[in-house]
Order: structure tokens, then C-alpha cells, then sequence
């Protein structure tokens, strides 16, 4: 045989060896996948194999980033419970050499701090078993307790009407089930959870709750609508600016800043003699504007309230009523627990759609608060900061299907990171 002969039938050989061994290759890599065997990448080269003034390896670049992140949540968390005990502190203070009942807002405090540390540990253990039996113990309590809300924490001889109350405890038992869903990696358990909100809503009409069967709806909306939107950080601007105004609307209404008739369009539905007690609360804040009355004062203060045989003597309206018995202090309290949460939600490492249906519900539950008495219910501050809570928490660490496991000098380290859930990081690239 003849040199070029030889070396090209020798090169022949070498090229089929080859395409065997790439054939033999790929087979492996399919049945490793199909059976969920992780692969296993090199380790990133040593420290002393970068160059000088490297960034380092992809890892350790990674790693920076979740302890800086991990550092601004513990700020966070700092930051919360500070507030948590400053509203605590000036309820005592305004209380102090006083005929005042500080119970009521020791209570609503402790219920928020309860409810999301609990939120906190059930959603980073089991996110969409927590909120789905969050949502249908919601709903439970307000089936079993129809039409008298247990856990008021007034003081005086008549409890505060629970209406509100229960509209609003509707719209978190949907917001429960929206956060559920949009945590849900199936499109069955997704579907069957929005079915839920969506009955939720409709047993809200079928008790003759309309307002609350209206915020479950709205509520619903906007968990849908939230699926498509990537930034959160402009949707949770629109729903702080919503609660805002929402907030506003009884200090215009009190100071007779709203012409005639929206004035009368929401006297009609919220009756004249909420819109009285309203005036009254803003004239009871000018009385001490700095640190009010004191907590449950304002019924042995206001006119409207001691002339109703039927009066909870509060005044249907949490800012108002802030302002009237723990004064200026006590608003700046209320507006910095508001915007904690809202930061909280904005950098949450949640999917966004979770964020924004749980800033969506915790809107409608400021409504309520703005023009009732929603907050002087237990279960109803309990369950949102359990939805607080939930909507913040650290997403269970899991190793994707199909993902590396890049080893180190002693073993592997982990697949995936806590805080770098699918469907939108921290922030939500806002």
C-alpha cells in the first residue's frame, strides 16, 4: 500500500474513532438528564491561578452579591421592627397620665409582628401550601363566624361594626390564593388556586358582603394583570399613590375641602354619621396635634359619638383616629409602617406577580382601614402580616432539573441561590 493510501485510510479510522467516542458521549449525557443525574462541573480555578487584578471567579462574584442583598433584608428587618416598637412606645407615651386604653394598639401591634414572623417561616418552607392554607383558613373563619367578627380589640361596651372587617379579610383570603397561585410551578395547582380567589370573591356576594366581594374581584385583576408586568417597582408606585389618595379622602371630606356633590355621593353609601364622627376626629386632633388625646379617648370626646346609643365610639377611619388620639406622631408612624412594607414588596426575592398580589390585597385592605374599622379586628391584622410575611420570604433553596453543581476545594457547593427565584429577582428589575 502506498504512503498517501495509508495515510489517508489511517485518518479515515481516526475520524470514526472519533464520531464513536461523540455518539458514546451524547448517549451517556441522555440518560444522565432522564435520570435526573446532576452533572458535575470542574471547580473554579484556585485563588493563585487569577491573574492580578482578576475579578475572581464567577462564583465568588455571585456569592458577593447574595451577602449584599442578605445584608439590605436584615436592614429591612431592623428597620420593621423598629417601627413596630416605636407605634408601641407612642401608644404608651400618649397614654401616659391619662384616662387612655393603649390595649387596643399593644394588640394590633403584636397581631402584625405575629403574623409575619409566621409568613416569614412558612413561605420560606412551603410558599404555596403556606398561602393556599392561609386563603382557606381566611375563609373558613369567615364562613364559621358570619355576620359578628370575633377579636375586636375595642374597649368600650359595644364592639366596633365588623363589616368592614370582614370585606376586608375577604380581600386578603384572595390575596392569599393569588400569592399561592402565582407561586405555583403547574399550571393545574395555578388554575385550581385562581379558581379559589375567584370563589372567595363570589362567596363574599352570596353573604351580602358587596364591597368585599368587589375588592376579592379587583384583587384577582390585578394578580392576573401582574403576570405580564416585569418591573414592580412602577405598579407598586400606582397602588402606594392609590392608598394615598384613599387615605386622603376623609380629611378632605371632614375639612370640607370636596364640593357638594362627591361630598354627598359618599355620605350616601357611608352614611351621615360616619362622615359626622370624621369631623369630629379632625376636630379632636387640633386639640393636641402633637401627641392627641390618647388611645381610646375619642368617644368620650366627640359629640356624635356620646349622642348614638350605638356608637363603638372610633371614628371609621384609621388615619383619623390616629391623628385624634396619638396625634402627628402616631400618622408618621402609620405612613412609615405603609412604606416599609411597600419597600419590603419592592425588594422582595419573591416572583413579582407574589409581590404585586400582595400588594394589591394589602391596598384594599388600606380601603377598608380608611374608611372603617378594619384595623380594630385581631384576625384581619394578624392575616396581613401573614401576608406581608409570606410575600418577603426567602424562596426554598432548590436545585433545578438540568443544573451544575460547581464543586469546590472540599465538595460541591449549591445549585441555586435563595433569593433568585424564577419569574423576577429582587426588585423585579425595577
Amino acid at each position: 500500500m502506498s504512503k498517501p493510501v495509508a495515510d489517508r485510510y489511517r485518518g479515515t479510522v481516526v475520524h470514526q474513532v472519533a464520531s464513536n467516542q461523540v455518539a458514546a458521549h451524547r448517549m451517556v449525557s441522555k440518560r444522565a438528564v432522564s435520570k435526573r443525574v446532576v452533572p458535575v462541573r470542574i471547580a473554579d480555578p484556585a485563588p493563585e491561578h487569577v491573574a492580578d487584578g482578576a475579578p475572581g471567579s464567577v462564583s465568588e462574584q455571585v456569592g458577593g452579591v447574595s451577602e449584599q442583598v442578605a445584608e439590605v433584608r436584615r436592614g429591612s428587618d431592623v428597620v420593621g421592627a423598629a417601627l413596630l416598637g416605636a407605634c408601641a412606645a407612642a401608644a404608651l407615651i400618649s397614654a401616659a397620665g391619662r384616662d387612655a386604653r393603649p390595649e387596643g394598639v399593644l394588640l394590633a401591634v403584636l397581631a402584625v409582628a405575629a403574623g409575619y414572623a409566621c409568613g416569614r417561616i412558612a413561605g420560606a418552607l412551603l410558599p404555596v401550601a403556606a398561602a393556599a392554607g392561609a386563603a382557606l383558613g381566611a375563609v373558613g373563619l369567615v364562613l364559621a363566624t358570619w355576620p359578628a367578627l370575633p377579636g375586636a380589640t375595642a374597649v368600650g361596651p359595644v364592639p366596633p361594626a365588623s363589616t368592614g372587617a370582614y370585606a376586608a379579610l375577604t380581600a386578603l383570603a384572595v390575596g392569599f390564593a393569588c400569592c399561592a397561585a402565582a407561586a405555583a410551578r403547574r399550571p393545574v395547582p395555578r388554575l385550581v388556586l385562581r379558581l379559589l380567589a375567584l370563589g372567595v370573591a363570589c362567596a363574599a356576594f352570596a353573604l351580602g358582603s358587596v364591597a368585599g366581594g368587589v375588592a376579592g374581584l379587583l384583587v384577582l385583576l390585578c394578580s392576573l394583570a401582574a403576570v405580564r408586568i416585569r418591573r414592580r417597582l412602577p405598579a407598586l408606585a400606582a397602588l402606594a399613590v392609590a392608598a394615598g389618595l384613599l387615605a386622603g379622602m376623609p380629611w378632605a371630606v371632614a375639612a370640607g375641602a370636596v364640593p357638594a356633590g362627591p361630598a354627598a355621593s359618599v355620605e350616601g353609601p357611608l352614611t351621615s354619621y360616619r362622615t359626622q364622627v370624621w369631623r369630629d376626629a379632625v376636630g379632636v386632633a387640633r386639640t393636641d396635634p402633637l401627641l392627641g388625646v390618647g388611645p381610646g379617648r375619642f368617644g368620650a370626646l366627640s359629640a356624635t359619638a356620646q349622642q348614638s346609643p350605638r356608637s363603638d365610639g372610633k371614628p371609621h377611619s384609621a388615619p383619623l383616629q390616629q391623628a385624634a388620639e396619638q396625634g402627628l406622631v402616631g400618622v408618621v408612624l402609620l405612613a412609615a409602617l405603609c412604606g416599609w412594607l411597600l419597600y419590603g414588596l419592592w425588594r422582595s426575592p419573591r416572583p413579582t406577580p407574589v409581590a404585586l398580589s400582595a400588594a394589591a390585597a394589602l391596598t384594599a385592605l388600606a380601603a377598608f382601614a380608611a374608611v372603617g374599622s378594619a384595623l380594630s379586628f385581631t384576625p384581619v391584622t394578624t392575616a396581613a402580616g401573614l401576608l406581608a410575611g409570606l410575600a418577603t420570604a426567602h424562596a426554598p433553596a432548590t436545585v433545578p432539573r438540568g443544573s451544575s453543581v460547581r464543586g469546590s476545594q472540599g465538595g460541591p457547593r449549591g445549585g441555586s441561590h435563595a433569593g433568585s427565584p424564577g419569574g423576577g429577582g429582587a426588585g423585579g428589575g425595577g
